[in-house]
């Protein structure tokens, strides 16, 4: 029986994953048992590929191959100005997908308070050394409108507050508790083009 445990053992790591629960965890993997050379073979060859060769970059958050360095921020060829900072990957992934907006990115890794995050477990220390060393001239925070979004958006304000950069928010079209993954293009658009600038130091 144990390739009864096996399978037991595989739908309880599938039903872990995000909005899926033992039933949908199920029908998974039957479909993988039915179609095993199409799926079961690739799968796995790829997810070994992405455990030895995929991790966050210590420097800005995003996803970065081991082999060849960060795109986001390592990348000679790209050379912007401002750094957007959101709370995770998925935010990255959804402000990309809109088109809106050519620039750095920098991902926290979540949010004060949240998930017992403290304020050491984010990357915002990153963060000022990377405003100070690229010589960025903007921060988006691009944090989502809940409280613990807003308290680590109010952080990091003044974490950057004896720098020289201009600090922007999100426009206020973003709905209360909303989070930015789940905002589609129309909405994240409107944000951007109409976002509010909320300290500078350059003076």
């Amino acid at each position: 029986m144990q390739n009864i445990n096996e399978i037991e053992e595989l739908i309880k790591l599938i039903s872990k994953l995000p909005g899926l629960g033992p039933k949908s965890a199920k029908r998974i993997v039957l479909r993988l048992i039915n179609d095993r050379d199409q799926l079961i073979k690739p799968l796995a060859n790829v997810l070994a590929q992405i455990y030895k060769n995929v991790s966050r970059c210590k420097n800005c958050g995003s996803l970065k191959s081991n082999l060849v360095g960060c795109d986001n921020c390592e990348n000679p060829k790209k050379k912007f100005d401002k750094i957007c900072v959101v709370e995770d990957i998925a935010d990255q992934w959804s402000i990309e997908n809109s088109n809106i907006y050519q620039g750095y990115f920098h991902i926290l890794g979540g949010t004060i308070s949240s998930a017992g995050n403290r304020k050491g477990d984010l990357l915002i220390d990153s963060l000022v050394d990377r405003v100070k060393r690229d010589k960025i001239e903007e921060v988006i925070l691009a944090t989502s409108a809940t409280i613990e979004g807003q308290t680590t958006a109010y952080y990091i304000q003044e974490s950057l507050k004896n720098s020289k950069v201009k600090i922007t928010k999100l426009a206020q079209g973003l709905p209360v508790g909303g989070e930015i993954e789940n905002l589609d293009d129309g909405t994240l658009i409107s944000a951007f083009k109409n976002r509010s600038k909320l300290i500078s130091n350059s003076s």
